[in-house]
């Protein structure tokens, strides 16, 4: 028996159905307590053999933060490149907000991971999904506060780590836009542009074994 109400699972799930992968933001601050709420949503993400290894380098250095659109917008020309005949379609999308947005944070793999086994010894990549895991916490606590947030994944690894003065063995993983939006999208906005529609969930449930179509 659940321990919440009907009212409440359901506006769970409604959170969940209206987040969306922002890209833009007003320039207004975000307030101090949210984001500290946010990032403690995070720090309650589950993770393999407990190993949290999660890392949030808040970016307050406005020339830093610029650096870091360069390093994305250095990689944004490069995908084009790799995407041949979309290279256009590509081009014309608003992949990040990182010079509008209240808060920009980088999040990364901790340093010396090879020392957590619990659950990892035939899938190491465990530590990337635990991360994903914190992430998806704030992506949703973010939608209930009423912030949008944006996930940019178009970097190099290593020349954001330079940049941050990462540890060896430490790596950044997401680019985190969080800020107050003037409206939420509709629908995921490369649905919203045309660049993919989603995949019925008929076509992702298989039984007992895989099924080819």
């Amino acid at each position: 028996m659940s321990d919440f109400n009907p009212e409440e699972i359901e506006t769970l799930y409604r959170i969940m159905a209206s987040r969306r992968d922002m890209r833009h933001f007003l320039p207004d601050p975000v307030d101090p307590s949210t984001l500290s709420r946010l990032l403690q949503a995070a720090h309650m993400g589950p993770s393999v053999g407990f190993m949290q290894p999660w890392r949030f380098i808040r970016i307050t250095s406005k020339p830093l933060r610029k650096k870091i659109h360069n390093l994305v917008e250095e990689e944004r020309i490069e995908t084009a490149k790799a995407l041949e005949e979309r290279q256009d379609e590509f081009m014309k999308l608003k992949v990040e907000g990182i010079n509008e947005c209240g808060e920009l944070l980088v999040v990364a793999l901790s340093d010396h991971r090879e020392k957590h086994i619990f659950g990892r010894r035939t899938l190491p990549e465990m530590d990337l999904a635990s991360v994903a895991c914190a992430i998806q916490n704030m992506w949703l606590a973010s939608r209930a506060e009423g912030l949008g947030l944006g996930w940019v994944s178009l970097f190099s690894p290593e020349k954001l780590a330079a940049l941050l003065k990462m540890p060896d063995s430490s790596k950044p993983v997401a680019i985190l836009c969080i800020g107050h939006v003037d409206t939420f999208y509709d629908k995921p906005m490369l649905e919203a542009e045309n660049w993919a529609s989603r995949i019925d969930l008929s076509e992702l449930i298989f039984e007992n074994s895989w099924q080819q179509r």
